[in-house]
């Protein structure tokens, strides 16, 4: 580990040594005194794709004292050059360094964590390569690009014995688990339909999009990575890539993810799924983009709950009971209720409690301290993306599909199961 001034943690304890042998005054700071976090406890940090939400994600350990960040990668050197002047300007140094590759950052000793966060296609490629690297995790919600991929990730991850935490923010919020807690506690009766909004979804630009000059600074065919050689176009990256399914899954993946989330955290079937999934989407006839716009999807759960996704406003989900219904809003975590006095109860004791989080991103660096586990750990992220991608893939289809959540399997159509994994571009693999 290393401190802000550049101390490493090796380096920290042979200071630490000729302080005990030689009475010398040290600064505090190095000793962890008058509220400084000590060099040996800051949890050191690499940060891998710092386009806008890795950058977010990027500030928010930079900001935190008991973490430092002392490396950036992006393929694009625009935005690894404006990550590199963000760091060094908050720690008044020059001691971050910027990587293209970020094999090359995970390859530093000195790096405990990293974040994860370039487009969905290169999610598991590099969390399970940091898994192997010995470095925890802060992976960008959907966890991964298919349901293999996912499974891989969650795998590496209690192989390695690493810390992962799933970018699924809207599970720390207070609101929204005692919402959960509503539910799993029976206050709205037993629980038969769960309802899913998603707002329509609106593209980019329109149109065809020819190939144009890859911009200077730009290494386009690592952005492409595991994902088929096309021609550059400048929508095809960045943010507009999660309308290509090559890359990403749409709505469904993106805010979809979230909302998704709280269905299995509801039920208490984080570590599962359901046994039938069905629908019918609206997807583009041309154009680069071809993720759905629309949504109609059906998913039956072996406890006979029946959780039916529309394109409806506002985002969010409703959990219907025999004796009343629970609303969350997302993003923001606000609750509607029927009756309304349900938002009053108070979960007791004895009662089923998931727990409160002081803040997604401080969560993670907690589970990293104590070894513990985080709100959204690797099976958790892993299963809500794969529900998002069963929907994608049934809508798709247009076929009504068994699904096994033990194999995690298709068992009624192998085209549909085919659409569980993609092959990858050599050399990449998970």
């Amino acid at each position: 580990m290393r401190n802000g001034t550049g101390i490493s943690r090796r380096g920290f304890l042979k200071q630490a040594a000729a302080v005990v042998a030689l009475p010398n005054i040290v600064r505090g700071s190095v000793l962890g005194l008058n509220g400084a976090t000590a060099p040996s406890n800051k949890i050191v940090f690499g940060a891998i794709g710092v386009g806008g939400q890795g950058t977010g994600n990027m500030n928010r350990f930079l900001r935190d004292p008991e973490a430092q960040m002392v490396a950036v990668c992006d393929v694009d050197k625009a935005h690894s050059d404006r990550a590199l002047d963000l760091v060094n300007k908050f720690h008044k140094d020059e001691g971050c360094v910027a990587y293209k590759d970020f094999r090359e950052l995970l390859a530093r000793d000195d790096i405990d964590a990293v974040t994860v966060c370039p487009p969905d296609h290169w999610h598991a490629v590099i969390s399970v390569a940091a898994a192997k690297a010995g470095k925890d995790i802060y992976c960008e919600k959907p966890l991964a690009n298919t349901v293999a991929e996912g499974r891989a990730v969650a795998e590496a991850v209690k192989r390695y014995n690493v810390v992962l935490q799933t970018g699924s923010h809207e599970r720390s919020r207070s609101s929204a688990r005692f919402g959960c807690e509503l539910v799993r506690n029976g206050r709205i009766g037993k629980l038969h339909t769960i309802r899913v909004n998603l707002p329509k979804d609106s593209y980019g630009p329109e149109g065809l999009h020819p190939a144009m000059p890859v911009p200077d600074g730009f290494d386009y065919d690592f952005w492409l990575g595991p994902c088929p050689r096309e021609a550059y176009t400048k929508v095809r990256c960045h943010f507009y890539f999660r309308y290509i399914l090559d890359y990403s899954g749409g709505e469904m993946t993106d805010r979809g993810a979230h909302v998704m989330d709280f269905a299995h955290l509801a039920m208490g079937l984080d570590d599962s799924g359901p046994v039938e999934v069905w629908g019918k989407g609206e997807f583009p006839r041309e154009g680069l983009f071809n993720t759905a716009t629309a949504y109609h999807f059906e998913f039956n759960y072996a406890n006979g709950v029946h959780l039916i996704g529309t394109s409806n406003e506002p985002r969010g989900i409703k959990f219907e009971g025999t004796d009343g219904w629970v609303f969350i809003h997302i993003h923001g975590g606000r609750l509607e209720a029927d009756p309304p006095s349900l938002l009053d109860e108070v979960i007791g004791p004895d009662e089923i409690r998931l727990g409160r989080s002081p803040g997604h991103h401080r969560d993670f660096l907690n589970a990293v301290k104590s070894r513990g586990t985080p709100m959204a750990p690797a099976e958790v992220g892993h299963r809500t993306a794969t529900i998002c991608h069963l929907a994608n893939i049934a809508m798709l289809t247009g076929r009504k599909l068994k699904w096994d959540p033990v194999t995690e399997q298709v068992t009624n159509d192998e085209a549909a199961n085919r659409m569980c994994w993609r092959p990858m571009r050599s050399p990449w693999r998970v």
